[in-house]
């Protein structure tokens, strides 16, 4: 879209204001030519008005509203106005006068009735000058509520793009750090040549196209986490062999909810990675409830270490996560006891 250039847009408003300048100019006639058949007097008269009138009214709309009262300096704005009206008055009596003398050669009775009248003539002056003055103020505030939402939008439009980068960096740090730690079970199962190894090197193919593919979604399927946790548990209860028991419990899941991507995996991962062994055996007990109001994500290993919720990057950042896209629609408890780890998440449907 083209924009007009200046001179055009000058043009176009200074033919504006000609035009609305004829139509005052036609008020008056009419205003003062009622009860009067002289039009060559009230046609002089409204003329000797017009000047008054445009000169109060361009004081009001250019110095008084924008200067002084728009910015609330009322105290200003009312002395201003004070001398405005005093000024202004003045020169409506100067204009009965005239009128009077020069109009009428002090013939009272020759006089357009209602131009006799101060009040009346008042009337006439200031109706124009609150008609353009209350024009004026509401198209100020018109452009400042644009203006506002304006800068509304841009702040909003900002924090959006600074949350989007805290998401992708926390991300950032959880796809290595989880990568590294399976590679690392694949390097050691190829080294034993063991039978195993295609099939964890597959589900690991499906763990990749997840977290290359599907994490940058803002929500996926709430069945579509559980299965690579499955994935996930399968590429663990490898590596760990007998020294592993873990019972992944499903209660009620719908097949509609959405979660975060790569939301509940970080909480599996840290278990493995800081569980320890009792007795021989790591013991991971997982529990995943859907209700109609929340989701209910509950995980507890066997540890033997105190502080584990403050190592690592995954608990850190999937921290950070739940405040950037659940804020105040989530609750996360975690609970170091003397030899059992938990974590119970609860995320509340929007």
């Amino acid at each position: 879209m083209r924009h007009k250039s200046p001179i055009l847009n000058t043009l176009i408003q200074a033919l504006m204001h000609l035009l609305f300048w004829c139509g005052v100019l036609v008020f008056f006639m009419y205003f003062f030519g009622f009860d009067s058949s002289d039009m060559n007097y009230i046609l002089s008269f409204s003329l000797f008005l017009m000047p008054i009138t445009m000169a109060t009214t361009y004081i009001s709309i250019y110095k008084l509203i924008p200067q002084y009262l728009v910015k609330k300096k009322y105290l200003l704005f009312g002395l201003y106005s004070l001398y405005t009206l005093i000024v202004s008055g003045y020169l409506i009596i100067v204009s009965i006068f005239y009128g009077l003398i020069y109009l009428s050669h002090f013939k009272y009775e020759q006089m357009a009735p209602i131009s006799r009248n101060l009040f009346f003539v008042m009337i006439a002056v200031y109706l124009v000058v609150l008609v353009v003055s209350a024009f004026k103020l509401l198209k100020l505030n018109i452009r400042q509520l644009e203006q506002k939402k304006k800068l509304e939008t841009k702040i909003l439009t900002t924090q959006l793009k600074l949350k989007e980068q805290q998401l992708n960096y926390l991300k950032m740090q959880i796809h290595p750090h989880f990568l590294f730690n399976t590679l690392n079970t694949i390097y050691g199962f190829s080294l034993k040549k063991a039978d195993e190894t295609p099939e964890m090197i597959l589900k690991l193919s499906n763990l990749l196209d997840y977290l290359l593919y599907q994490s940058d979604k803002p929500f996926v399927l709430l069945t579509n986490e559980i299965q690579h946790i499955k994935d996930y548990i399968a590429l663990e209860n490898m590596r760990f062999n007998n020294t592993l028991n873990v019972n992944f419990n499903l209660h009620n899941i719908s097949t509609s909810y959405k979660i975060a991507p790569m939301l509940l995996l970080p909480f599996v991962e840290n278990s493995f990675k800081h569980g320890s062994l009792v007795n021989g055996v790591l013991q991971i007990s997982i529990d995943l409830i859907c209700t109609p109001d929340q989701i209910i994500f509950r995980i507890e290993n066997t540890n033997t270490t105190k502080n584990t919720e403050l190592k690592g990057i995954g608990l850190q950042n999937i921290k950070k996560r739940l405040d950037l896209l659940y804020e105040n629609n989530y609750d996360l408890n975690i609970l170091q006891q003397e030899k059992m780890f938990k974590v119970c998440l609860k995320l509340k449907h929007s």
